[in-house]
């Protein structure tokens, strides 16, 4: 199996538990003399299976993910500087939109608001870290479709 496939099993895995969460929610209680429309236990049973399966997988993935080399660093280094070059564009897009809102003035005496910062000098950061994230995560995504889960 890839890691790709362990991923998207994982993903599955998660979203089947989602749904059998909310299943298993609405047979907890019934009126007094009627029947749940499911077999409680069997949906918990169905759902511990998931979970087991789901723990399987991440714990073959976080192995693999920290034995296989993406470039010269190990997938773990890779998808945590991945998820730091997002949350940096994000960060500077949401600052230099903050700075650029624009509030309209009816009247000379109303209070005029400036930008703190260089706007643009913000969004070139961020296109940076958006250019790094993409290029970081073709690397992956290669890796992920191309390596074995151990």
């Amino acid at each position: 199996m890839l890691i790709s496939e362990a991923l998207a099993e994982r993903a599955e895995a998660n979203n089947r538990l989602s749904q059998l969460k909310g299943r298993l929610a609405t047979v907890a209680r019934v009126q007094e003399g009627d029947a749940p429309d499911e077999n409680p236990q069997a949906l918990l049973d169905e759902a511990e299976r998931l979970l087991a399966r789901i723990e399987e997988l991440v714990r073959r993935i976080n192995l693999t993910n920290a034995q296989v080399m993406v470039g010269e660093m190990t997938m773990t280094e890779a998808l945590a500087q991945r998820d730091h070059l997002l949350a940096k564009r994000r960060l500077l897009t949401e600052f230099a939109d903050r700075a650029a809102a624009r509030q309209d003035r009816y009247t000379v005496s109303e209070v005029k608001y400036v930008a703190t910062v260089d706007i643009r000098a913000l969004r070139s950061r961020a296109d940076e870290a958006s250019k790094r994230y993409r290029e970081l995560d073709l690397l992956i995504q290669q890796v992920n479709w191309s390596t074995q889960l151990l």
